[in-house]
């Protein structure tokens, strides 16, 4: 039974890191400026004004951040693995590896998730893919 919710577990925590780990990039409008420059290099520039932007904003913000987030992944991870050690029959093994698995996502997904950057950054990456000739009409 051990062995079935540790399998449990660990797969909680693999789907948790994916998806912890796909990153929000703007979306760029079809212009004449995009045409000329192709995808490839497109790409490269909003990677430049995405750096530019991390290195602008609040280093302090960002660690209170990915401390947030990390805290918020091991409750929710917490609470998953006890439900799922409840119905298995060991709900504080589960929720143990529960929070480290949701501990593992909320940190990763600071570090590489959702864009990484704040509404501010963003807004910088943005302007960056302006001035660049792009037209930003949202993210995903």
């Amino acid at each position: 039974m051990h062995n079935n919710l540790f399998r449990l577990a660990l797969s909680l925590a693999i789907v948790f890191s994916c998806l912890a780990c796909a990153a929000k990039r703007p979306i760029l409008a079809p212009n004449e400026h995009l045409q000329e420059m192709g995808p490839e290099a497109a790409q490269h520039e909003v990677d430049e004004c995405i750096r530019l932007a991390a290195e602008a904003g609040p280093g302090a913000t960002r660690g209170k951040q990915l401390a947030g987030q990390t805290a918020g992944g091991a409750v929710v991870g917490a609470a998953a693995g006890a439900v799922a050690g409840a119905i298995s029959g060991g709900p504080g093994l589960g929720a143990a590896a529960g929070a480290a698995g949701g501990a593992t996502a909320g940190l990763l997904h600071g570090l590489f998730g959702s864009s990484g950057l704040d509404a501010g950054q963003q807004r910088y990456v943005e302007d960056c893919l302006r001035q660049k000739g792009y037209n930003p009409i949202g993210w995903r």
